[in-house]
């Protein structure tokens, strides 16, 4: 979610000028009662009333602002295999055979967008294909020791190429390695949501906009409450950064200090010709490097470049954002140096001390799904496809990841934001030299 203060920049959002919402959902007024309650219509709380629906659950999501308003759907778009804390954290904590199972899921959540893209007819610009790149003979070894890893290991090859060869997939001089894959892919991110919100409507799900949680009582039975009225149900999922008390209502303090807010902000150009597309980018991959703090590309399906990253860790929006970003944008492709941007937004990502996804249980009834840090277009889908198996009684593959430990960050409410932006600080150096 955005700070108060930050709303007018998710208004000149691409995404939201380029859809047309449906109306406003009224708030819920009065008492409720059903199977599942879910506290955020994002792309989890989103999958996981499909599947519950699906099972035959009666399901109600209650959304702070409007369906995607958070970010689902205002994102980067890029779905992408694997987690954004790599494989170590699951093969230190569970073993060969989880860590296994964990990368296999990873691979069926971008199987899953496909499914629901069928399924339910949704319309939004899927692309495959992938391309990480780096920018300095030291993390050009780096993307290469990982991917070798990856195949040994899980059978994951890519198209790697140093050098010259390297123009083949992307028009910068700025790189000197890349590797390309064709599991993931890239999408508009709220055309995707708005979709998925439409599938979950045809199931019979009951969703309300600016109804925020206010008050949730736990125990044998559930009780969310929001300013006109309340939901009573036997399970709970928490599928909106809930834990973010700067963000709104914070409804599970206990496992708040877990995750930290990390601004990222994106700038979408006006449309190229077809002919810069393919100079720049020839097969339309989306794009990130491996530096810690980190640029992410694509092209949209109108030619705009949406060009992200400029990270805040402060939680203040940077200054003079759309020329810094512009200017960052001209650094990877200079021939894009005099075509003006159209737009600028951005928001708050979770991520969490080891950037591994942080999901469980509070109470026997409760589920909660964040830590997605980054990797979130893809496995938020498959949070919510397995809370909802969780529900069911099958909760084998939600262990997987609720049986990962995570630490909280240090310093308390008050010092770990300024230890992070320390911290971010030193890595920020460590990639410029």
């Amino acid at each position: 979610m955005l700070l108060q203060s930050d709303r007018d920049l998710n208004r000149l959002s691409y995404y939201e000028a380029s859809v047309e919402r449906g109306p406003v959902t009224p708030p819920l007024q009065g008492d409720l009662r059903c199977d599942v309650v879910i506290v955020g219509a994002g792309f989890s709380g989103l999958s996981a009333a499909i599947s519950l629906a699906q099972r035959g659950y009666s399901v109600v999501v209650l959304e702070a602002d409007r369906v995607c308003s958070g970010a689902s759907g205002r994102n980067g778009g890029q779905a992408i295999v694997g987690y954004a804390s790599g494989q170590a954290p699951f093969e230190r904590q569970l073993g060969a055979p989880g860590a296994r199972q964990a990368w296999e899921m990873s691979i069926e959540a971008i199987d899953l967008i496909a499914q629901r893209r069928t399924a339910f007819g949704i319309d939004c610009d899927w692309v495959d294909g992938y391309l990480y790149v780096a920018d300095s003979p030291r993390k050009a070894r780096a993307l290469a020791a990982d991917f070798e890893e990856l195949n040994a290991r899980y059978g994951f090859a890519v198209d790697f190429s140093e050098g010259a060869a390297v123009h083949q997939h992307i028009g910068s001089q700025r790189y000197c390695a890349a590797a390309y894959e064709r599991t993931s892919g890239h999408l508009h991110p709220l055309k995707y949501g708005l979709g998925l919100e439409r599938a979950a409507r045809s199931l019979g799900v009951q969703i309300f906009e600016y109804s925020p949680v206010t008050r949730l009582d736990r125990g044998r039975v559930l009780r969310a409450g929001t300013p006109a009225g309340s939901v009573t149900a036997a399970f709970g999922i928490l599928a909106g950064n809930c834990t973010l008390a700067s963000y709104g209502p914070s409804v599970a303090p206990d496992i708040a200090a877990r995750i930290m807010p990390v601004g990222t902000y994106i700038v979408a150009s006006a449309p190229v010709s077809e002919s810069v597309q393919q100079r720049l980018l020839p097969a339309n991959p989306a794009v990130c490097d491996n530096n810690f703090v980190l640029d992410y590309f694509r092209f949209s399906a109108d030619r705009r470049m949406l060009f992200g990253g400029r990270v805040s860790y402060s939680t203040r929006t940077p200054a003079a954002l759309q020329a810094t970003m512009s200017a960052r944008m001209a650094q990877v492709f200079p021939e894009l140096a005099k075509t003006r941007s159209d737009y600028i937004w951005g928001g708050f990502v979770d991520i969490s001390m080891n950037r591994a996804p942080d999901f469980g249980r509070l109470g026997s009834n409760l589920y909660y799904l964040q830590g997605f840090s980054g990797h979130g277009v893809a496995l938020t889908g498959l949070a919510g496809h397995l809370v909802a198996q969780s529900i069911a009684g099958q909760a084998e593959r939600f262990d997987v990841f609720a049986g990962l430990q995570h630490r909280t960050f240090p310093g308390g409410s008050y010092l770990r934001t300024p230890s992070l932006v320390l911290g971010m600080a030193y890595h920020r150096l460590m990639d410029l030299f």
